[in-house]
């Protein structure tokens, strides 16, 4: 199921500022001549420095102009709204369910930079990169590590975000399901989400495991605290956030991963769209708005949320 949400971002507005100059008579004195000349070269400067930051903005304007996406004005962007604190529902005091995370609220902050109408798709993991493939949308954001393996469907982005891998267990389980080991039997079930770097972690550390397969976190969360499943391959923040709710779970080990940071998935062969995000990353990390979103997304996913798709009436499901 597919779920759109829009979102509004600010446009790139022209601003135009005018300064008049006054010239003085021969009658005026030395001292009212001396001030007019400074008054006139304070003008001066300034309508400069106005001048410069109007040709900024008309240089930013042009490069969003060339910049192409799926939907003229539009940044188009899929996520999997299961994974907090980088993108999950936030249920406000009235029970809304809101969109939420670090992942969307850079997507909102790129859309703006670039002078475009944010628009998110919701869907699973695994449609994520499907829609990325088909070249349906823009931009995939859903914690996507530069996975080698995937630069056939999607083009990468500088990271903007540096996290780490995890096997995860209940408490009651810690002590015997912490190592590689422990878990590569036939006989202990190991979960990871479906097409993720923990699935390819999962088959790399524990191959002789049974492997458990699921679309969700949230469905890998339940299965481990019902007893049903012995561990899991997490994301190591995303584990963090889920121990806040449900503090039975335990974090055993860090999982070994040559790639432990997040980019963002860029429609294959829009070299404009990526050259745009990059700058708009960098500029996010440089003047500490990213630092700010992952510290409110932190915030925000210790309290009432919801993570998975909603239903076809925009709330959350049963």
């Amino acid at each position: 199921m597919k779920k759109k949400i829009l979102a509004l971002g600010t446009a790139v507005c022209m601003a135009a500022s005018l300064a008049a100059c006054g010239g003085s008579s021969s009658s005026q004195t030395t001292e009212a001549a001396t001030t007019a000349a400074e008054t006139t070269a304070a003008g001066s400067e300034a309508g400069s420095t106005e001048g410069e930051a109007e040709e900024t903005e008309a240089t930013e304007a042009a490069a969003a102009a060339e910049v192409e996406t799926v939907a003229e004005g539009k940044l188009t962007v899929a996520t999997s709204p299961d994974f907090a604190p980088y993108e999950f529902y936030a249920i406000g005091e009235d029970g809304t369910p809101a969109l939420a995370g670090f992942d969307m609220a850079l997507a909102q902050y790129i859309a703006d930079d670039l002078g475009l109408e944010l628009e998110v798709v919701t869907v699973d993991f695994d449609g994520v990169l499907s829609e990325l493939q088909t070249k349906s949308v823009d931009l995939g954001m859903a914690g996507l590590s530069p996975d080698p393996k995937r630069e056939g469907i999607m083009d990468f982005s500088d990271l903007y975000y540096i996290g780490g891998q995890s096997l995860v267990t209940v408490k009651d389980n810690a002590e015997t399901y912490n190592s590689f080991e422990a878990i590569n039997k036939p006989e202990v079930s190991v979960g990871a989400q479906i097409g993720s770097i923990q699935m390819d972690l999962a088959t790399t550390n524990s191959p002789d495991a049974d492997i458990v397969p699921l679309p969700k976190v949230t469905d890998i969360i339940t299965e481990l605290l019902s007893g049903k499943m012995d561990a899991a391959y997490i994301e190591t923040d995303v584990a963090k956030s889920y121990q806040k709710n449900y503090p039975e779970l335990e974090i055993v080990m860090e999982v070994p991963y040559d790639q432990e940071g997040s980019a963002i998935g860029v429609c294959k062969g829009n070299e404009g769209l990526l050259a745009a995000v990059n700058a708009s990353i960098a500029k996010a990390i440089e003047d500490g708005s990213m630092e700010r979103f992952i510290a409110e997304a932190n915030e925000q996913a210790s309290g009432e949320k919801y993570e998975g798709l909603l239903n076809e009436n925009g709330q959350v499901q049963e």
